[in-house]
C-alpha cells in the first residue's frame, strides 16, 4: 500500500479519535454545568413549595386536633377561616389549587378571577402527589407544581404553584449560551484535532523514514560483502585443482569481507536492541582515569606504528556509575574513528576533567575533520562523509550512532565539534 495513503488514512484516524474526545468533553462538561445551573435557579422556589406543603400539612392537622371539621360549603358560606387561606410564613408567590375528587377547581374565588383564567384549563395530574414537577400554559408561564393529599376531605387534593418565568427565561437563555459555545467549540475542536493528528503522526512518520532507510542502507552494506565472498567463492568452485597458495588473495578478500559482515551484523543488532529497549546496562562504579588509560594503551601502540601521536590528559580523578563494556565500546569507537581519519605526524589527545558538576571525556584530532554540512548528520546512522573511502576502510557509518547510544543510556551528551585549525573534537559529558 503507498505510505502517503497509510499515513493520510492514519492520520484521519487520529484526527477522528481526538474529535469524539473533545466533543464527549464539550457533552459532558456542558450538560453538568446546565444541571448544576438549573439546579441551583430552581433551589429557592422548590425550598419554598416544600415549606408550604409542610404548613399547610400541619396547619390541617392542628384544625382536625382543635375542632370537627365543619362542611365545606357550610364552613366558607359562614366566613370561617379555611385551612387553605394564606397563614404567617406562607410564601406570597404560591398559589394554592384545591380540586375536588371529579378534578374541579373548588377556591376560585379565593384564587381570584386572574389565577383562575390562567389555571381553568389546568388539567390534575394524580400521578405527581408530593413531587415537585414542572407545568406549563398556553407555552407562555412556567411553574413548579407540588400536590398533597387533603386529609380534611377525604378525596380532594390541595395544589401548591409558584411562577418560574423568571428562572425559566434564564435556563433558556443559559442553554442558548450552552449551545452555542459547544458549537463554536466543536468547530475549534476539529481544528485542534487536525494539528494535533499532525503532530501524533510526525514521530511516526518520522520512525517510518528510519525505518525504511535504515533497511535500505542495511541491504546495501549487507549486499557489498556478500556480493564479494560469493564472487570469490564461484571463483574458486571454477578452479577446484589448484593449491589453496595460488588462490591466497581470494581466500584472504573473502576472510576480509566475513569480518566486515560479522562486525556489521553486530552493530546493526545492537542497534536494533537500543531501539527496543532490550540492552540493559550493568553499571557499577569505574575510576575513570585509570578505566580509559587501560582502554587507550593498545592503540598508543598503533598510532606510533602509524607515525601519529596520542596524548592523554586524564584530570578528572573521579569515579563514575557506569558500565563497563558499554564505555569500552564507545571509547574504541572514538579512538578507531580517529586513527582513520587521521594521517602521518596527525595528533589525537584524549583529556578527562569536571566542569560544572559534570564529568567531561574529549577525544580530538588534528586529521581531515567533517564538513560543516555532514557535522549535523555525523551522528545518523549509515551516514559517511566519504563512502567510498570509509567502506575500503571498513566503516559502515553506524560507530557513531552507536556511541550516541551508549552515552544517552548513561543520561549524558556527546557533540561534534570542529577542531582549530583542523580535525575534530568528540565531546562527552556524563552525570557524575
Amino acid at each position: 500500500m503507498n505510505k502517503n495513503k497509510v499515513i493520510a488514512r492514519q492520520q484521519w484516524k487520529f484526527m477522528l479519535y481526538n474529535l469524539i474526545a473533545f466533543t464527549l468533553f464539550f457533552a459532558v462538561f456542558g450538560t453538568i454545568i446546565f444541571a448544576q445551573m438549573k439546579t441551583t435557579l430552581f433551589a429557592k422556589t422548590d425550598s419554598e413549595l416544600m415549606n408550604s406543603r409542610d404548613m399547610i400539612q400541619s396547619g390541617f392537622k392542628n384544625t382536625s386536633e382543635s375542632s370537627e371539621q365543619p362542611e365545606r360549603n357550610s364552613t366558607r358560606n359562614k366566613g370561617v377561616p379555611s385551612p387553605l387561606e394564606p397563614r404567617q410564613g406562607f410564601s406570597p408567590r404560591i398559589i394554592l389549587i384545591e380540586w375536588d375528587a371529579s378534578g374541579k377547581i373548588m377556591n376560585a374565588q379565593q384564587m381570584g378571577m386572574r389565577y383562575y383564567e390562567i389555571f381553568q384549563n389546568l388539567k390534575l395530574d394524580k400521578q405527581t402527589l408530593n413531587s415537585i414537577s414542572e407545568i406549563t400554559i398556553d407555552s407562555t408561564y412556567h411553574f413548579r407544581t407540588i400536590s398533597v393529599k387533603n386529609p380534611l376531605v377525604n378525596g380532594d387534593i390541595i395544589q401548591l404553584v409558584i411562577n418560574v418565568d423568571a428562572e425559566q427565561n434564564l435556563v433558556d437563555h443559559f442553554k442558548q449560551i450552552i449551545i452555542l459555545c459547544s458549537a463554536i467549540f466543536i468547530l475549534l475542536s476539529i481544528t485542534v484535532s487536525f494539528f494535533l493528528s499532525k503532530k501524533t503522526m510526525k514521530p511516526i512518520i518520522n520512525s517510518w523514514n528510519r525505518q525504511v532507510e535504515f533497511v535500505e542502507n542495511a541491504s546495501h552494506e549487507l549486499r557489498t560483502p556478500l556480493t564479494i565472498i560469493q564472487n570469490k567463492l564461484e571463483l574458486l568452485q571454477t578452479t577446484p585443482d589448484k593449491k589453496i597458495m595460488d588462490r591466497f588473495e581470494n581466500i584472504a578478500l573473502s576472510l576480509s569481507e566475513t569480518r566486515r559482515l560479522s562486525r556489521l551484523t553486530t552493530d546493526l543488532m545492537t542497534l536494533a536492541r537500543a531501539d527496543s529497549t532490550e540492552t540493559q546496562l550493568e553499571k557499577q562504579s569505574i575510576d575513570l582515569d585509570t578505566f580509559i588509560d587501560n582502554v587507550c594503551s593498545p592503540y598508543m601502540e598503533i598510532a606510533e606504528m602509524q607515525d601519529k601521536k596520542v596524548y592523554l590528559q586524564l584530570n578528572s580523578q573521579t569515579k563514575v556509575m557506569a558500565d563497563s563494556g558499554r564505555m569500552h565500546q564507545l571509547m574504541v569507537i572514538l579512538l578507531d574513528n580517529a586513527l582513520k581519519y587521521t594521517g602521518e605526524h596527525d595528533r589525537i589527545t584524549i583529556s578527562t576533567s569536571l566542569q560544572e558538576n559534570k564529568i567531561v571525556i574529549e577525544v580530538s584530532d588534528t586529521g581531515i575533520g567533517i564538513s560543516e554540512a555532514g557535522i549535523g548528520r555525523v551522528f545518523d546512522r549509515f551516514y559517511r562523509e566519504d563512502r567510498a573511502r570509509t567502506r575500503g576502510s571498513g566503516g559502515s557509518g553506524l560507530g557513531l550512532s552507536i556511541a550516541q547510544w551508549i552515552v544517552q543510556s548513561h543520561n549524558g551528551t556527546i557533540q561534534a565539534i570542529h577542531n582549530e585549525p583542523k580535525g575534530m573534537i568528540f565531546r562527552i559529558k556524563l552525570p557524575k
